[in-house]
Parts: C-alpha cells; sequence; structure tokens
C-alpha cells in the first residue's frame, strides 16, 4: 500500500464531494430544505480536504495530480438522463449516496488495517462523518421522491454498482 497515493486520491474524493454538493446547490437553489441540508456538508468535505492536504504536508509527501475514478465514471453513465427536476436531483442524490457509503467503508478499512496510529484514529472520525453523509442523501432523496420509488431505483443502483465493482480493475491506493 503506498499511502501517499491514498491520502492524494483522498484528497481529491474530499474537493469533489464538497464540489458535488455546491453543484447541487447552483442548480436547486429553489429547493431551501436542499440548499440548507447541503451547505454544512459542503463545509465538512471541503474541512476533511484541508485535514488530508495536512496528512500530506506532516509525511512530506507532495499532492499530485488527481486520476480518473473509473468507479465513478461508470456510475455517471447509469445516472437516468431526462425526467423532470425532482427525478434528476433524486438520481444524483442516490449517485451521491452510493459514493459516501462506499468512502466509509474505506474509511473503516483504513482506520483498522493501517500502522500508524493517528491515521487510524483520522480515518476512523471521517468513517463516522461519511456515514452520516451517505444517510442525508438517501434521506432527502425520499424527501423530495416518493420513498418507494426511491427504494427501488437504490436497489437498481446497488445491482449496478455491483455489476462495475465486478468489472473494474482492483487497485490498492484509492479510496473509490
Amino acid at each position: 500500500m503506498n499511502l501517499e497515493e491514498i491520502l492524494v486520491d483522498h484528497a481529491y474524493c474530499e474537493q469533489k464531494a464538497a464540489s458535488s454538493c455546491i453543484s447541487l446547490i447552483l442548480r436547486y437553489p429553489d429547493f431551501t430544505n436542499l440548499v440548507m441540508t447541503l451547505t454544512p456538508i459542503v463545509a465538512e468535505e471541503w474541512g476533511h480536504f484541508e485535514r488530508v492536504m495536512t496528512e500530506l504536508q506532516k509525511r512530506e509527501m507532495k499532492f499530485g495530480f488527481p486520476r480518473k475514478d473509473q468507479y465513478v465514471v461508470e456510475l455517471s453513465k447509469f445516472v437516468k438522463k431526462g425526467g423532470n427536476r425532482i427525478q434528476q436531483l433524486t438520481e444524483q442524490l442516490l449517485m451521491n449516496a452510493l459514493i459516501e457509503a462506499r468512502s466509509c467503508e474505506r474509511f473503516k478499512l483504513l482506520s483498522t488495517q493501517l500502522e500508524d496510529g493517528e491515521l487510524r484514529k483520522f480515518y476512523h472520525e471521517l468513517m463516522i462523518s461519511e456515514a452520516g453523509h451517505y444517510v442525508t442523501f438517501i434521506e432527502l432523496a425520499r424527501h423530495f421522491q416518493d420513498p418507494i420509488l426511491v427504494n427501488a431505483r437504490w436497489q437498481e443502483w446497488l445491482i449496478k454498482e455491483a455489476e462495475i465493482l465486478n468489472s473494474l480493475e482492483v487497485k490498492g491506493n484509492r479510496i473509490h
């Protein structure tokens, strides 16, 4: 395992998570509940980015360039195009929920497997945060659209994700 690659990848994942929430706020400014729920998540994700950057600096590691996240690329292809604004919003919320859930799983592994005790604690804290984000995205989707429809679509997302994961090459120095 290359810790520098993991931390760099993690930093970019946090930056993308913040950007994704900002994008939703900009696309749906008329949905006050969405804006008010996502605003603190933006701040939290950016705070995570800053914390990862601090961990890189403490270890005298270079930030480096982003890599293409094939997992997210493939998930993006599954987003249903068209439909009304609520359907489009639900698709984005479910994709975000899935990404946050998987980040939570990766952070759990890092919090138990890393030799560095400080980083184990760091990833334990972030695991809890990501779990909260996952739940928040699912709850928001259920707020804006019929929960029965959301739950059915969530199951489709999980099936598609399993197919995607089975098709991707396993790379150990990444969050996704």
